[in-house]
């Protein structure tokens, strides 16, 4: 599938900062949600056209993942440990790092987890805690 928009999402447990990259059109937007999932599903239906988006795996779980994807938007979940960081880059930001995942996203170049089912997910909690 072609798809024209590529987001990327900076996910922590009150904030999330999504960055999506048209490719139509070349245009690069920016938003700040609270830890509102469903806002950030209405804003990526809203985008024009077919898209994508991209999240790093971390403590926040899977529950955007299943919900992006019961909404019907193609969501991955990557890797942290295998993603390219920009040499020299010394300002780190919630933007900028929507952004990287975004760019990543639209080059192929983002390493997917395993995304565990919600009984896997809750035997994995029952095991660690």
């Amino acid at each position: 599938m072609i798809y024209r928009n590529f987001v990327g999402l900076d996910v922590h447990a009150r904030t999330i900062v999504g960055c999506v990259i048209d490719v139509d059109t070349g245009e690069v937007m920016h938003r700040r949600f609270g830890y509102e999932l469903a806002e950030v599903v209405a804003w990526i239906q809203s985008l024009p056209g077919a898209s994508i988006s991209v999240y790093e795996a971390g403590p926040t779980g899977f529950g955007l993942f299943r919900l992006l994807t019961g909404s019907g938007i193609v969501c991955v979940v990557a890797a942290p440990s295998k993603l390219q960081r920009p040499a020299g880059e010394r300002v780190k930001t919630d933007a900028r790092d929507a952004f990287h995942l975004a760019r990543l996203l639209k080059l192929e170049e983002v390493v997917a987890v395993h995304v565990p089912s919600v009984v896997e997910e809750t035997a994995r909690d029952l095991v660690r805690s």
